[in-house]
């Protein structure tokens, strides 16, 4: 494959996975070519640059066509000729166009997002223990959970907490977890370690042996207890602390 055909193809796929901000206005049609997984961000922040997330910085009256918006229609509606002001205006005011299809292959995404989500941040505060992905996707489904594949997880975080709790117990919280290494095993462990969560506090012993406490995630702590473990093969001390 020639440079040409690889640029032609790699832009194709770029097209593909964009969606139509479409605003009709004082008569008008406005299009733009939009990543759909930054709508929220726009939309929820009035300084977000729209013009880093369109696939071609220009308006259209008809993407599909190929047809450009007329500047002085620009002017006269929104007030500027400059495509970043008036991308911006079509996201925050305008309708995302998705076929059926796309709709709901974003809106598995979100969910599977926002399943991952909960399941490494939350747990069963009657237990401590995490709740199981599978468990929250069922609870999700009984109680009738509506995903909006444009929002972020954030965004529509409290109301899926709200609609799950009358199902499962679950509530968002933080652990600290205790940790002691063998001096052999701190090179490979610590930045493992690191990962999961804040090391907030540390100490290396008189023997090289490291002493430390991590805060992370509370449903994290099954999958930090089977890593280090793994790591370690078998030879590390771990104990969630009660005031976590």
């Amino acid at each position: 494959m020639g440079k040409r055909d690889f640029q032609k193809e790699h832009t194709t796929d770029i097209l593909k996975e964009m969606v139509i901000a479409r605003l009709e206005k004082g008569g008008e049609t406005f299009e733009i070519l939009i990543d759909p997984d930054c709508v929220d961000e726009i939309r929820g922040n009035p300084e977000a640059s729209v013009s880093e997330y369109i696939a071609i910085d220009k308006i259209f009256r008809d993407v599909k066509k190929g047809a450009r918006a007329s500047e002085e229609k620009m002017l006269e509606i929104f007030g500027t000729e400059d495509p970043e002001e008036v991308a911006g205006t079509i996201v925050r005011k305008g309708d995302i166009q998705v076929t059926t299809d796309q709709r709901r292959a974003m809106t598995e995404e979100k969910r599977k997002a926002i399943v991952n989500h909960i399941s490494r941040n939350a747990i069963n505060p009657q237990t401590r223990t995490p709740h199981p992905p599978q468990r929250i996707e069922n609870a999700m489904s009984e109680a009738g959970v509506h995903i909006d594949p444009f929002k972020s997880v954030d965004g529509q975080l409290k109301s899926i907490l709200d609609a799950l709790r009358p199902i499962i117990p679950i509530s968002i919280e933080k652990v600290k977890v205790a940790v002691k290494l063998l001096a052999e095993d701190c090179p490979r462990c610590y930045g493992d370690i690191k990962a999961f969560g804040d090391i907030i506090q540390e100490e290396y012993q008189k023997d090289g042996s490291w002493i430390g406490v991590v805060e992370m995630p509370a449903g994290m702590q099954t999958e930090f207890l089977e890593r280090v473990n793994q790591r370690t093969r078998g030879n590390v001390e771990v104990k969630v602390l009660k005031d976590g």
